[in-house]
């Protein structure tokens, strides 16, 4: 089984969730009023709900937005895809009811205190929404199928490896023509979660051959930045001979080529089933209802996919007014069903584990 190519869905949804996506600056991110039952096990809020963050989810917010609209016609939900440090900051300041992060609150930048001071003192929780695979993409003439390792990919993006036909890229690549050419690396320019999660990969599994720290800010020299995951799909699609990092359903929406990764028990290529097999390894590292992950990056599992993230929904349990918990509590219920959960493999992404799932929809049942 492989992703579906949802190109026309996918494109149809980015736009209607851009469109969607002025986020307001009240101090309760939005206004609401009265509630009611809805279908798929969603709670119907009236009002107006601001939220911002992961570029990485948008095509999932995107589809969610619309699911959730379409049952409760008195909701307008809006989710501004500006990058995981941004949506953090801008739920830490009020702006929002909820940020989305494809990393968890750092408390040692102090994002956990801002964010419980946020919530009114109360403690700000992590609630994993979206797993998706972060796909290594690249622009490369007459190759359709390329195989690369942490080893590889860390000095690649450390700038240790300059050209594609570098005798480590064809060591693990028999029989592919590779070109005598410059690699362009490109990478995120903005704060990013995608970001944070490739690099703790190279940091788990690259080991002397990444140097770097995994942060949300690109921190290797050189290479080429892009705004936003459509910011660097649009630039490797556009250029010749260069490789970049993503989250899937961007490289499915812009039709780009998908290296199968090999962390030591061979070649995996990136499926739904590869992606279950490595977030299912995942523990839940969190207390209480905060369901931050620990994934495991450096997993020589056979047939896991290594490169992965987790997506968060940040919000406060108590300290939202009554209005937005009413409003991101239906929003959420709806997200982190079975009916929202079996959105995502079509868009590119993976479902929750069910015990995880299962977990994440107690903790959203406490918003009040």
């Amino acid at each position: 089984m492989t992703f579906k190519r949802t190109t026309s869905l996918a494109a149809v949804a980015l736009a209607s969730v851009l469109a969607l996506a002025a986020c307001g600056s009240n101090s309760n991110g939005g206004s609401s009023s009265g509630s009611s039952a809805g279908a798929s096990g969603a709670t119907c809020a009236k009002g107006t709900l601001n939220a911002s963050g992961s570029t990485a989810q948008a095509n999932a917010m995107s589809q969610w937005i619309k699911d959730y609209q379409t049952q409760c016609s008195g909701a307008t939900i809006n989710y501004n895809p500006v990058g995981s440090g941004q949506g953090i900051t801008d739920f830490t300041n009020g702006q929002t009811s909820f940020a989305g992060s494809d990393s968890p609150l750092n408390p040692a930048k102090g994002e956990v205190d801002a964010a419980n001071k946020r919530c009114t003192n109360n403690s700000a929780v992590d609630l994993p929404m979206v797993p998706g695979p972060i796909a290594v993409v690249y622009n490369l003439s007459g190759v359709t199928s390329l195989t690369m390792n942490p080893s590889v990919l860390s000095q690649i993006f450390s700038g240790k490896i300059t050209k594609w036909n570098d005798p480590a890229i064809a060591a693990i690549n028999s029989g592919v023509s590779l070109p005598n050419a410059t690699i362009v690396t490109v990478h995120r320019s903005d704060s990013s979660g995608t970001t944070d999660n490739f690099t703790k990969y190279l940091t788990a599994a690259g080991g002397s051959d990444w140097t770097y720290n995994h942060d949300k800010v690109w921190a290797a020299p050189g290479g080429q930045g892009a705004k936003g995951s459509d910011g660097v799909s649009a630039v490797v699609k556009s250029t010749p001979n260069t490789i970049a990092y993503v989250e899937q359903s961007f490289a499915t929406l812009n039709n780009l080529s998908i290296a199968k990764i090999d962390n030591g028990a061979g070649a995996v290529e990136l499926t739904p089933e590869a992606v279950s097999k490595a977030v299912a390894a995942a523990t839940v590292v969190g207390t209480g209802d905060d369901l931050s992950l620990s994934l495991d990056y450096a997993t020589k599992t056979p047939g896991a996919y290594p490169i992965v993230l987790v997506t968060y929904e940040i919000t406060c349990l108590q300290g939202l007014s009554s209005d937005q918990a009413a409003l991101v509590k239906g929003f959420l219920t709806y997200t982190s069903s079975d009916a929202g959960q079996g959105k995502l493999t079509a868009l590119g992404y993976a479902p929750l584990p069910p015990e995880i799932q299962a977990k994440v929809q107690a903790a959203v049942a406490k918003i009040s």
